[in-house]
C-alpha cells in the first residue's frame, strides 16, 4: 500500500505510539455496526447484530460495540461472564455453542438471554428451571453446505458438528423434547454457517432451507438467527444492504417476514477497526541486494493461522533512504518462517522505521500466541486522541495465579 494513503495525522499517531501495538479505530467501528443495523432496519421492523466475542474479545472494543447498539454474541461461559463485566445486560447476550456451563445455561435463560441450544446435555438442562415459571430457547439446526448451495460446496468441510440435524431425525426429536416441557417454549432457529464464497446466494439458500424446516414442523417462532461470515465493507464485495436485502425477500416469499432477523458478524464488523504497529529494529544486507528487515512485531500477530499471502501494509520511514533491490521483512521471534512480506525496489527500511498493517482486527489477538513476547499494547482512537486501553503484559502478568514454588 502506497505511503500517500495515510494523512499526516495518522502518521504522526503511528510514530508515537508504544510499539508493537494494536490500534483500534473506534469511528470506524460506529460506522460499521451502524452499518448493518441500518441495512437491517430498512426491511425488519426487529433486528439484532451481535458482536462476535471470538473474533475480537478487546474489552473495551467489546464495550464499545455495546454502545453502538450491539449485543454480544458468545460461544462459552468464560466469553459469557466477560460480556457481563463489560457492560452487556444479560437480555442483551446472545448464548451460542456447545461450551456452556449448566450454571451460567440457566442464569442466561432465566435472565432473558438469546440462547440457542447447541447440545443433547443442554436439553437436558432444561429440567432444572423453575416449573412454575415460562422460559424460552431457540434451537441450532445443522446445516451441510453441499445439501444446499452446491455451488459454495467446499469438500470434507460441507458436513457441520453444530446443531441438530433434520436428515437423522435429532432436529425432530429436539423439538419434541422441548415441547413436551410445559415450562419451555420453541421461540428461535439458530442457522449459522459459513461458506468461504461469503456469497448472498448460500445465505439466500440457507434461509430457505431454515423456512422448510419452520414450516415442516409448524413451528411459532419470533426470530431467525442467521450467524455470521459476512464480507462487510470490502470493495467490489456483496454489501450489508444486499445480504439485508436477501434475507427480507426469502422470508417474505415464505410468509415469515415478521421474525426479528439477527446477524452475528465478527470479521465484518472488526477487520477493519484495527491496525497493527511495528518498528524496525534491525537491518542485514544477507546477499548481495537482499536485505533482511527485523521487526519488533512478529507474524502471530497478524496472522496467526499463517494463511496469508499478502497484507495491507505501509512502511513510515523517519529518513531517507537509498533504494534497494529486494527487502525481506520479518518478525522478531527465533522461527526462521516469521516472515511477513518482501518489498522489491523500495527504500531501505531502518531502525526506527514503523510498519502499519492494516484490516487486522479479526481473530488475531484473540488468538496470537504468548511466544517469546506476551500480549502487546492496544490503543483507541476516538475524538482525535489516541489512548491506551489494555497494557501490554509482562512476567509479572504471565505468572499471576500460578505456583513457582
Amino acid at each position: 500500500m502506497p505511503l500517500w494513503r495515510i494523512s499526516m495525522e495518522q502518521i504522526n499517531i503511528y510514530n508515537n505510539v508504544q510499539t508493537p501495538c494494536f490500534v483500534l479505530d473506534v469511528a470506524e467501528l460506529k460506522k460499521s455496526i451502524g452499518g448493518f443495523l441500518n441495512a437491517l432496519n430498512s426491511n425488519f421492523k426487529h433486528s439484532i447484530v451481535g458482536y462476535s466475542v471470538k473474533t475480537n474479545s478487546t474489552p473495551y472494543c467489546m464495550r464499545k460495540a455495546g454502545d453502538f447498539g450491539a449485543y454480544a454474541e458468545v460461544v462459552s461461559h468464560d466469553e459469557y461472564e466477560l460480556a457481563m463485566l463489560c457492560g452487556f445486560p444479560v437480555n442483551r447476550i446472545i448464548y451460542n455453542g456447545p461450551m456452556k456451563s449448566r450454571d451460567t445455561f440457566v442464569e442466561a435463560i432465566k435472565g432473558g438471554a438469546i440462547v440457542n441450544i447447541e447440545t443433547k446435555r443442554e436439553l437436558k438442562w432444561l429440567k432444572e428451571l423453575n416449573r412454575r415459571q415460562h422460559y424460552k430457547v431457540g434451537l441450532r439446526l445443522n446445516i451441510n453446505i453441499s445439501h444446499i448451495s452446491g455451488e459454495d460446496a467446499d469438500g470434507d468441510n460441507d458436513n457441520s458438528r453444530f446443531g441438530f440435524s433434520d436428515d437423522t431425525g435429532e432436529f425432530a426429536d429436539a423439538v419434541s423434547y422441548i415441547s413436551s416441557l410445559p415450562n419451555v417454549s420453541l421461540y428461535g432457529l439458530h442457522i449459522h454457517r459459513t461458506a468461504h464464497s461469503r456469497s448472498v446466494r448460500f445465505y439466500e439458500r440457507s434461509v430457505e432451507y431454515a423456512c422448510k424446516v419452520i414450516k415442516k414442523y409448524s413451528l411459532d417462532l419470533d426470530y431467525l438467527d442467521v450467524g455470521g461470515g459476512y464480507f462487510g465493507i470490502f470493495p467490489n464485495k456483496p454489501t450489508y444492504q444486499q445480504y439485508s436485502d436477501a434475507f427480507y425477500h426469502v422470508l417474505r416469499e415464505n410468509g415469515l417476514e415478521h421474525l426479528c432477523l439477527i446477524v452475528e458478524p465478527g470479521n465484518a464488523l472488526v477487520a477493519s477497526c484495527y491496525s497493527f504497529v511495528s518498528e524496525v529494529i534491525d537491518h542485514k544486507e544477507v546477499e548481495k541486494d537482499h536485505w533482511f528487515i527485523t521487526t519488533d512485531g512478529s507474524r502471530n500477530d497478524v496472522d496467526p493461522f499463517f494463511k496469508k499471502s499478502a497484507y495491507l501494509d505501509e512502511e513510515i520511514y523517519q529518513m531517507e533512504s537509498p533504494l534497494v533491490k529486494t527487502q525481506t521483512v520479518s518478525g522478531c521471534t527465533c522461527l526462521e518462517y516469521d516472515r511477513l512480506f518482501t518489498l522489491t525496489d523500495k527504500p531501505l527500511l531502518c531502525v526506527g522505521d514503523r510498519i502499519v498493517f492494516h484490516n487486522v482486527g479479526a481473530y488475531t489477538m484473540c488468538l496470537t500466541p504468548m511466544f517469546i513476547r506476551y500480549i502487546p499494547n492496544i490503543y483507541a482512537l476516538e475524538n482525535e486522541e489516541c489512548k491506551l486501553v489494555r497494557e501490554k503484559w509482562t512476567a509479572n502478568e504471565y505468572i499471576q495465579k500460578t505456583i513457582i514454588k
